[in-house]
C-alpha cells in the first residue's frame, strides 16, 4: 500500500507479520451498503495506539458560554405534527423508520427532495 489513510494504518500494523500473503485494499465507507458501526469504533487513545496523542498535546479551547433552554412539550408536539403535515417530511420519516431504498416513496417525493437519493 502506497499511502495508507489513518483510518486503515492500525490494521496493516497489525497484519504486517503476513506481508506477502495479502493486499490491503481501501474501500470508500460510501461504496458499502450495510455500515459497520465496529469499524467505525474509535481506538483508545493510549500508547498502544498508533494515533496516540499525549494529553499534555491537546489544544486548550476555553469554554465561552453555556446556554441552556427548557422547552415545554407543546413545542416538541408542534414540531412532530408540521412534520405529519409535511409531505416530504413525513415520506423521508417513512424512509428513515423502514431502512430501506423504497422506490414508491421515493417517487413520491419532490425533485430538489429526490437527488439524496439517486
Amino acid at each position: 500500500m502506497k499511502t495508507p489513510n489513518r483510518h486503515i494504518l492500525r490494521w496493516q500494523i497489525a497484519i504486517q507479520e503476513y506481508r506477502g500473503n495479502m493486499t490491503i485494499v481501501h474501500k470508500d465507507g460510501i461504496i458499502h451498503e450495510i455500515e459497520d458501526g465496529l469499524s467505525r469504533w474509535p481506538l483508545p487513545n493510549n500508547i498502544g495506539n498508533p494515533a496516540y496523542v499525549p494529553k499534555e498535546d491537546y489544544p486548550q479551547i476555553p469554554i465561552e458560554g453555556i446556554s441552556v433552554t427548557d422547552l415545554n412539550t407543546t413545542f416538541f408536539e408542534e414540531v412532530r405534527s408540521s412534520y405529519n403535515q409535511d409531505k416530504n417530511c413525513s415520506i423521508l420519516c417513512q424512509l428513515i423508520t423502514k431502512y430501506c431504498k423504497d422506490n414508491p416513496l421515493i417517487h413520491a417525493l419532490d425533485d430538489i427532495w429526490k437527488k439524496s437519493y439517486d
